[in-house]
């Protein structure tokens, strides 16, 4: 009984959230690390940066970005024209916050003669001193086209920075920054999945260290795990095969819309490694995507508040290195 309540009471947050978009003009827009009732009422899901670029080809005079707050920024930077909201102003990132403005200007300062490239889950603030952004999904392209004898300060993520200097041959300076929830997946966690399901694809994220790439089978951004995924399962059904099991280490939102495009298909999430103060019942999450509910997204929609905005000066120069980014992806 409190379950059927409790589904009745979403669908009509998801109700009204639609009809408030309809009054206001307004977009949603969901990361796929956002809980599944607001992917469900989204208008786009995805990763942040194609989310933003999406959004900003609308005609839409409200953006809500259910992501976290580096996000909501990228839309304004993209958008500066639309409002921007954001369910909960707090929702944070610790890959972000672990180099901020000031951290990048020291370090540039001890490496005048570097490039700076940074990885687009950074703050506007950051990306204003950056010469190119880069994706997950678009990084090594995008390296590839700088020249080869460049000097590069890759941040904040080691973890991809190294991956890139492994397929690259680069020797680009890291920073030392991480995802808190891609830190958390250990060897031991994949091993003991693929002993039990041994015929499963494994996949992971590029922010995971370099022993759980190197027994990834599909290492990529989401949406790379997301076409893989559609692309197995529709080769095994070609084939006359069993729809494939996937073993999927990256934060645990991304299952919604996997078995949304891919229902018949079987996907395990890695839990985290259990670490003190870490009490995880099995799925490896984020709390900050988690912050964003139904209705605080309500919320915000109805009162067109918390709303995002960018010092225009900084919004100036922190443009510019996404832009370098199209230009070379």
């Amino acid at each position: 009984m409190e379950e059927l309540k409790e589904r009745q009471q979403v669908a009509e947050l998801q109700e009204e959230i639609r009809q408030l978009c309809e009054e206001k003009n307004a977009v949603v827009l969901a990361h796929y690390y956002t809980t599944g009732d607001i992917q469900e009422c989204a208008d786009f899901v995805g990763d942040s940066l194609a989310l933003a670029r999406q959004a900003a080809q609308t005609d839409a005079d409200i953006i809500v970005m259910c992501g976290v707050h580096f996000m909501a920024e990228t839309c304004k930077l993209l958008s500066p024209r639309k409002k921007v909201l954001v369910p909960d102003p707090a929702a944070g990132c610790s890959l972000a916050d672990s180099c901020n403005a000031e951290d990048l200007r020291k370090w540039k300062e001890e490496h005048p003669d570097h490039l700076v490239v940074q990885y687009v889950n950074t703050t506007a603030a950051t990306k204003a001193l950056t010469d190119v952004v880069v994706t997950s999904g678009n990084a090594k392209k995008v390296i590839d086209q700088l020249p080869k004898d460049a000097k590069i300060l890759f941040g904040p993520d080691y973890n991809l920075g190294a991956y890139i200097n492994s397929v690259t041959g680069r020797e680009m300076e890291l920073w030392n920054g991480g995802c808190h929830v891609h830190e958390r997946f250990s060897v031991e966690a994949i091993a003991k999945l693929k002993a039990e399901y041994p015929e499963a694809v494994v996949m992971a994220h590029l922010e995971c260290k370099a022993p759980v790439l190197a027994m990834a089978d599909v290492k990529g951004s989401t949406a790379d795990m997301i076409r893989y995924a559609k692309h197995l399962r529709k080769e095994n059904d070609a084939n006359g095969m069993e729809p494939p099991t996937f073993i999927v280490a990256t934060e645990a939102g991304i299952l919604h819309e996997l078995q949304r495009v891919c229902g018949d298909c079987r996907f395990i999430p890695v839990p985290p490694e259990m670490t003190e103060g870490n009490t995880s019942c099995g799925c490896n999450e984020c709390q900050y995507m988690k912050m964003n509910t139904l209705q605080k997204l309500r919320d915000c929609l109805l009162n067109e508040s918390p709303e995002v905005t960018v010092d225009e000066a900084i919004a100036d120069d922190a443009v510019k290195p996404i832009n370098k980014m199209l230009q070379l992806s």
